[in-house]
């Protein structure tokens, strides 16, 4: 650990609801485990800012000298439409929908995450963990536990919280009324008792399903994450992240389980950390609004998506972010500006071997001590601004300052240029050659003062939707509509 990167690492803990010094359960390592996607759609903006949060608790981490082993667990197989334990298997019925094996529907929609995860420029795990390969270990857990803490119903095995001290706690639901009420099933001894085994209706197909000892079935979703984060990382291990909506049922019934499974009062991670909603008042976030909010409907209006991992970096994480086109743009113009600085400083100079330089010595202790302080990259931008200000210090100097911090922030200014930035929308026939070329006629017909050979230019292209942008301060010349 560097001079610089001495402050403690300080984190929110949903669990006691409190900021608590970070102390790694085995010395010198950080073990992290975080929920990943149901693949039956795609994934929308709102559930994209979980992964830029835990990306960016990777990078702290990773920044401040530990080795990281972090899991993202695919879930193909058990999530029911209602979080809440109740409905259909959401890839059965995305399957059914659509006519299709509910592995190629798995397949597809895992790739499609995949490709979001790389355009935001989000670090691969040390593994994607996939449910269906750990259906047999799921099994095995289930069958260590049943005895002392499930009991079987007609539709399957049923977890009984009443075993288990503290249930709900990380929801602080105390009562069968609270946060963490589920939906009701003849039979079950409590209102929050969830599945642990689904077991297939009689005169029904699935096209999952496996054998057990509660009779053909599927695992309920909550097992899944205990046992892939159990079998990958051990217990207890460090840190659980995901969205605040997963804290209110989904992760209290796997710290449930993980009790029964561990026999002691541990909650399997040490760290409970959660990241609050994206907010979007145009009702767009929803998947079932049509052309809901992807990362692919930014590129294709032109916008680059570390916009949106920078509009995510700009905002806490356990604060509610709002969606709106206006902040992604005004977010997209900062990206613009420091990319637009940091290459004017690659054009003239490389990257110093280390920061020796008495005052960015001095802001990568202040840039530590933000990012520290529970993932604080609002301030830490404003760290990161204070270097490109500091224009009388050695540009190789500055660069291997911005380089470390970039590090953390993740958003690829080492090697981003202005050229990158501009996406041709999909409905924009004319691409950026020719957008070149015509501005570049019209700079010599202005030259010319044929100013109405120069205003036809300007109208040609507001037609096919690009903004001339005469004396912008950016020096930026031209923009897509969006």
């Amino acid at each position: 650990m560097t001079p610089a990167n001495t402050a403690p690492l300080m984190l929110f803990n949903s669990l006691t609801r409190s900021l608590e010094p970070f102390e790694p359960v085995h010395p010198g390592e950080a073990r992290v485990y975080s929920c990943g996607p149901t693949v039956y759609n795609y994934a929308h903006l709102g559930n994209m800012r979980a992964y830029v949060f835990a990306d960016t608790l990777g990078r702290v981490l990773s920044f401040k000298g530990y080795a990281l082993k972090h899991i993202i667990n695919i879930t193909d197989v058990g999530h029911l439409t209602d979080d809440g334990d109740d409905g259909e298997d959401k890839l059965e019925k995305a399957a059914a929908a659509q006519a299709q094996s509910i592995w190629d529907i798995a397949r597809h929609y895992t790739q499609a995450f995949w490709d979001d995860i790389k355009a935001l420029n989000i670090r691969q795990p040390a593994e994607w963990s996939i449910a269906t390969d750990y259906v047999p270990k799921m099994i095995e857990f289930a069958k260590s536990i049943a005895d002392k803490h499930c009991y079987e119903l007609p539709s399957g095995l049923y977890f009984d919280v009443s075993t288990v001290e503290d249930y709900g706690a990380l929801a602080r639901a105390a009562t069968e009324a609270g946060e963490g009420r589920i939906e009701a099933v003849e039979g079950k001894r409590n209102a929050q008792d969830f599945a642990i085994w689904r077991k297939t209706p009689p005169g029904e197909t699935r096209q999952m399903e496996w054998d057990s000892l509660w009779g053909p079935g599927a695992p309920g979703w909550h097992l899944e994450c205990s046992v892939m984060s159990e079998a990958l990382l051990g217990f207890p291990f460090d840190i659980h992240t995901g969205g605040i909506d997963h804290r209110e049922i989904h992760h209290p019934n796997e710290i449930a389980q993980n009790q029964a499974f561990a026999c002691s009062h541990g909650s399997g991670a040490r760290f409970w950390m959660h990241n609050n909603f994206l907010i979007d008042r145009s009702g767009k976030m929803s998947k079932s609004s049509g052309e809901f909010l992807r990362l692919p409907l930014l590129v294709s209006k032109g916008i680059h998506p570390l916009a949106y991992r920078l509009m995510c970096l700009q905002a806490h994480y356990r604060s509610e972010m709002e969606f709106s086109w206006d902040n992604l743009l005004a977010a997209l113009t900062r990206l613009k500006r420091l990319v637009m600085a940091v290459a004017t400083l690659r054009s003239g100079a490389e990257p110093a071997a280390r920061v020796e330089h008495p005052r960015l010595v001095q802001l990568l202790a202040d840039f530590a001590g933000s990012v520290s302080d529970d993932l604080n990259t609002a301030k830490a931008l404003t760290v990161l601004d204070e270097v490109l200000a500091q224009k009388k210090i050695d540009a190789g100097q500055r660069l291997a300052a911005i380089a470390a911090m970039d590090a953390v922030l993740g958003l690829d200014l080492p090697s981003l240029d202005r050229a990158d930035l501009r996406l041709r929308p999909a409905a924009v026939s004319i691409d950026e050659g020719d957008i070149e070329d015509k501005l570049t006629q019209r700079k010599q017909a202005r030259a010319n003062k044929d100013f109405a050979a120069s205003d036809a230019i300007r109208d040609e292209l507001t037609a096919l939707g690009v903004e001339v942008m005469d004396g912008d301060p950016l020096g930026w010349e031209w923009r897509i509509e969006v």
